[in-house]
């Protein structure tokens, strides 16, 4: 596990005492499926992984457990009892391999009555690299002691309570010891993984309704990327370049966020990219398409994927191979003939393609005059001459053409949750490491209720894409799923049953 070539990844999951879970471990693979009856703890082993992913990309522990329905106090095992002090919480880690070797991290976390870290582990290489106690309840911070292997062995000094204290480190350590080398070596291999996280939950309503809002309105949230929601404050994640043999060098700190706004708060779950001005996502003024900023991110698709049609309108502009292999994926899961997927401008009031004359600049057309007509649908796509509203279009051939904001419910989840597995982060509302450059990183997409709404050969051809991508190492899959035998037969896919 020693190769530069080895791209850091979270191989197992503990979730030793989270919700219905107590010392519970999962392995996770290149693409891993968790199965089991309702309330047996899929959809919360999935939350444990987001809440780590939010941590490492440095967001407080507030914000990472903003999104769990009943707050923090819902991740307690149920019958859970207070210790002396009234206090309860719940532990979680994993295990995440890549050039340093696997790299353990483990959190105990205080629900109650104070939300806080109360104790952190980092293990690696043989040795303790990072360990955190709260020894002075009355202050917001604990005691960290970290690996040095100098003259003095071990360096302490306090952390905030609310932060991951291992996504500080590359803040806080000099690097001139091989053991402070191997600290920041250990502690890079987490974030990266931590935060190469997308979390992806199509909502066919809000893909429907956003366009009756004007361009990137309706309630979609802001993306699924682990960098989370800007704080405002624009406190980055700092991450130590490491050269070969795991000697730090570079500057340490990611360009910190920008100033101002929540950054994206939604209703599906998202977590949002850091720091941008207004409340992008929420569909209100100062959101998306204010600024060449904002139009850009517009480009991004979020959690919800929302704003499915621009990111088509750029994805068949820039890597025409992969939108057809998208279109052939769709033309298996689509009921009746498809022949192509492309995106069409809207005159203002809502005129289709047929009054707008041209289809939009890039897009991959396909034939038919197609309807068209309404604002269902319609997005802006950002370009130089100022954002111009679009829909997406099925291509049916002798049919004519089909708005996607009109196929079934489980269409619209397999063609949004396709195009996730055949981009990248650049293309995904999320904020991976910027100075690791993306050969040495590995998405990570985590998909609860992957097949809902879709029948079984829909489920089948999906799961089927995600090997073929998964086989590539540039990104691995996570979900959860109702028929486990949607698998049955295909290689490299590991399916967990829980509540077994």
């Amino acid at each position: 596990m020693n190769s530069d070539s080895v791209r850091p990844a979270v191989t197992e999951l503990r979730l030793s005492a989270f919700k219905t879970h107590r010392g519970v471990t999962l392995p996770l693979g290149p693409l891993t499926l968790l199965s089991g009856g309702s309330g047996s703890g899929k959809s919360s082993a999935l939350q444990a992984y987001a809440i780590l992913a939010r941590l490492g990309s440095g967001e407080s522990l507030a914000r990472a457990l903003e999104e769990v329905a009943g707050g923090p106090s819902a991740c307690v095992p149920a019958g859970a009892r207070p210790d002396g002090q009234g206090r309860r919480g719940f532990r979680i880690g994993c295990t995440v391999d890549g050039p340093a070797g696997p790299v353990s991290l483990d959190l105990a976390v205080q629900a109650e009555p104070e939300l806080r870290i109360v104790g952190e582990r980092l293990t690696g290489g043989g040795e303790t690299l990072l360990t955190t106690a709260l020894t002075d309840p009355t202050r917001p911070a604990v005691q960290a002691a970290w690996h040095t292997a100098g003259a003095t062995p071990v360096t302490r000094a306090p952390l905030p309570d609310d932060r991951l204290g291992t996504s500080l480190l590359p803040l806080r350590v000099a690097g001139k010891t091989a053991g402070q080398r191997l600290v920041l070596a250990a502690a890079e291999q987490v974030v990266v993984a931590l935060r190469s996280a997308f979390v992806c939950d199509p909502r066919p309503e809000v893909m429907r309704a956003v366009g009756a809002g004007g361009a990137g309105g309706g309630r979609g949230g802001d993306g699924g990327g682990a960098a989370g929601r800007g704080a405002g404050t624009g406190a980055g994640v700092g991450v130590r370049r490491s050269v070969r043999g795991g000697a730090a060098g570079g500057t340490a700190g990611t360009a910190p966020g920008k100033p101002g706004g929540s950054g994206g708060v939604g209703t599906a779950g998202a977590w949002g990219t850091r720091g941008r001005r207004g409340s992008a996502g929420s569909g209100e003024a100062g959101g998306w398409g204010h600024g060449a900023q904002e139009q850009r991110d517009e480009g991004r698709l979020r959690s919800a994927c929302d704003n499915l049609p621009t990111v088509l309108a750029r994805t068949s502009r820039e890597c025409a191979r992969r939108h057809a292999v998208l279109v052939a994926a769709v033309r298996e899961a689509c009921a009746g003939p498809v022949e192509g997927l492309h995106t069409v401008p809207l005159r203002p009031g809502g005129a289709g393609a047929a009054d707008a004359g041209a289809p939009v600049a890039g897009a991959v057309v396909g034939r038919g005059d197609g309807p068209g007509g309404g604002s269902s649908g319609a997005q802006a796509v950002p370009g130089a001459g100022g954002a111009e509203a679009v829909r997406a279009v099925l291509d049916r051939g002798e049919l004519g053409e089909l708005p996607v904001e009109q196929l079934g419910d489980g269409e619209l989840r397999f063609l949004a949750l396709a195009l996730v597995l055949l981009t990248g982060p650049d293309v995904l509302a999320m904020d991976p490491v910027g100075e690791v450059p993306s050969a040495h990183q590995q998405m990570t997409v985590l998909a609860d209720g992957m097949d809902r709404c879709m029948d079984r050969r829909q489920a089948r051809e999906l799961v089927s894409l995600a090997v073929r991508m998964t086989e590539r190492g540039h990104v691995r899959l996570l979900g959860t799923v109702r028929d486990p035998s949607v698998a049955d037969g295909l290689p490299g896919v590991r399916v967990l049953h829980l509540g077994a």
